[in-house]
């Protein structure tokens, strides 16, 4: 982890929480006037740093300590997101529908990727795409973007984009179990394979029934958890100048064996279930400084430009990962 004086981190940090201060009251405001927040706090800290960025540039004094913020707060960050996986929920499922849930997974992220490649994305925007779309939304995004050397305007793209159309998911999933014929049960995976974020999957499934509630929420779990295993892929295969950085301590990200050491200390009941609400809001918070300050780096000429094709690409990706998570739903009996 890099570490930074601290003299030198506080204006940009500051300034950054700052923005994430004026997302989280706008988030409120949405939520006093409209009964519910339509684009997150992580969101709109996107918009509003980058909005920022373009009528002002940050001095040279506030740059470290927004580099911190969008690097070292979002490690920190991913590695508190264990604390919101229940292995010991997850391991009983069975080892048949984790299986399943692994397989959307992996066939989503080739899948989704193929096709931004196939319309001309560039392969970092490609790959935050095709594993937000297909792990967590945007948190596999803002875990992914620092493996694979992606600037501030890719994230800020993928993430827009596909907080966009993930709102219209949720708005509109509701409507699939009556047109599908989907039981409770089945309504319920299908919301957990295809809602980008746990709360989304309880506004999705809420007028399903409890039972779609719980297991959604399940195989959302499951989905959180390869966020480990794919970002440590991306790891081991994304291309290194440097050959001495594939040292296994330089190849395997910090925060990986993190998020991995907490999510089991919850699963063995070493973490307090009381500790796991603030730990997740901490989480939550770190996250929105961090998308704050990478959107204090973002171009928003460049992040327009890809709009067109970024729209199309995460539209084809979540038709996408509904074809296949409805086939496995239908097909295999297991729900």
């Amino acid at each position: 982890m890099t570490m930074f004086r601290s003299e030198s981190v506080l204006p940009g940090v500051l300034l950054c929480l700052s923005v994430a201060g004026a997302a989280l009251a706008l988030q409120k405001l949405e939520t006093v006037m409209f009964g519910r927040a339509w684009l997150e706090a992580l969101v709109l800290a996107i918009i509003i740093g980058t909005l920022m960025r373009t009528l002002w540039q940050p001095g040279a004094h506030f740059q470290t300590g927004i580099l911190f913020s969008a690097k070292t707060l979002l490690e920190i960050a991913v590695v508190l997101l264990g604390a919101s996986v229940s292995l010991r929920a997850v391991l009983a499922a069975g080892p048949a529908l984790l299986g399943m849930i692994a397989c959307v997974v992996l066939v989503a992220i080739a899948g989704s990727y193929a096709a931004g490649r196939l319309l001309g994305l560039p392969h970092r925007l490609a790959t935050l795409i095709a594993c937000g779309n297909s792990i967590c939304g945007n948190s596999a995004i803002a875990a992914v973007a620092p493996l694979i050397g992606a600037d501030g305007d890719d994230v800020a793209a993928s993430i827009a984009f596909t907080a966009v159309l993930g709102v219209g998911v949720v708005l509109a999933l509701p409507f699939s179990a009556s047109l599908l014929h989907l039981s409770g049960l089945q309504y319920g995976a299908f919301a957990g394979l295809t809602v980008y974020a746990v709360p989304q999957v309880l506004a999705a499934t809420a007028s399903a029934g409890p039972l779609a509630v719980q297991f959604g929420t399940l195989v959302k779990l499951v989905r959180v958890l390869m966020l480990g295993p794919v970002v440590l892929l991306l790891s081991v295969i994304s291309p290194r100048e440097d050959p001495a950085s594939r040292h296994l301590a330089r190849l395997v990200p910090w925060f990986i064996p993190g998020f991995l050491a907490l999510a089991a200390a919850r699963g063995a009941g070493f973490l307090p279930q009381a500790a796991c609400p603030p730990i997740a809001d901490m989480a939550a918070l770190l996250t929105i400084v961090s998308m704050a300050a990478l959107g204090l780096t973002t171009n928003l000429r460049s992040v327009t430009q890809a709009g067109l094709r970024v729209t199309a690409v995460v539209s084809l990706s979540l038709v996408f990962l509904a074809a296949i998570s409805l086939g496995l739903i239908r097909f295999s009996g297991l729900v």
